[in-house]
């Protein structure tokens, strides 16, 4: 598979990575939203995340600017990764899965180093772009934009369940967008097929022996 298709793949998740974070920032406020289609178990429902997967936190004054410096790192690593397996003519499908998960990690990261500079507070109010009394937040401490949410089932788990027991539990709780569907895509096709995606090179002892 050619970097050039690979590249297709990435601009695609990107693109509407990216247009559905900033319809949803320009139209929305915090924890505003909509049931798509009527649907209870299907909404848009618009939060932001400061931190990691299933909103963690790295604490302290310079967390943030750590986290955002680490998925800088981590981009580039995606990158080469992506860039040695198309030179090393892989397989399709280690092209593909890197492909989305190098798309994802970079559409989020585009979230917390310039969200905060090109956009004003969502809380209370609609967020514009590019306001004029500036941002939120200074460059490297943007919020990561979410609104998919499939709260498939909703109801008070049995008693007799060990310590969650009479709770209130929701699957699926977590709210994501299409940058962290693409990260899972990836990482999902990886494992999946792990074994075209990562063929074993043949024995070549066994192959001399055999001839």
């Amino acid at each position: 598979m050619s970097l050039k298709k690979a590249g297709i793949i990435i601009f695609l998740v990107l693109l509407i990575d990216q247009v559905s974070k900033i319809y949803i920032k320009t139209h929305y406020q915090l924890h505003g939203g909509f049931s798509v289609l009527g649907q209870d178990w299907f909404r848009i429902y618009f939060i932001e995340n400061e931190g990691m997967a299933w909103g963690a936190k790295i604490p302290g004054k310079y967390g943030k600017l750590f986290l955002t410096l680490f998925r800088l790192v981590a981009i580039v690593g995606i990158g080469y990764w992506l860039w040695d397996s198309v030179k090393k003519q892989t397989s399709r499908i280690l092209t593909v899965a890197v492909s989305f998960i190098f798309a994802g990690a970079f559409g989020n990261i585009i979230d917390s180093v310039f969200y905060g500079m090109i956009f004003n507070d969502s809380l209370g109010q609609v967020a514009s772009f590019m306001p004029d009394d500036g941002g939120y937040a200074p460059i490297f401490y943007g919020k990561v934009v979410d609104m998919l949410y499939f709260p498939l089932w909703s109801g008070d788990l049995p008693e007799w369940l060990p310590f969650w027991g009479g709770e209130r539990f929701t699957f699926f709780e977590p709210v994501f967008n299409i940058a962290d569907a693409s990260i899972t895509c990836g990482v999902l096709m990886l494992l999946v097929f792990h074994r075209k995606a990562f063929p074993k090179k043949p024995d070549t002892v066994a192959s001399l022996s055999d001839d």
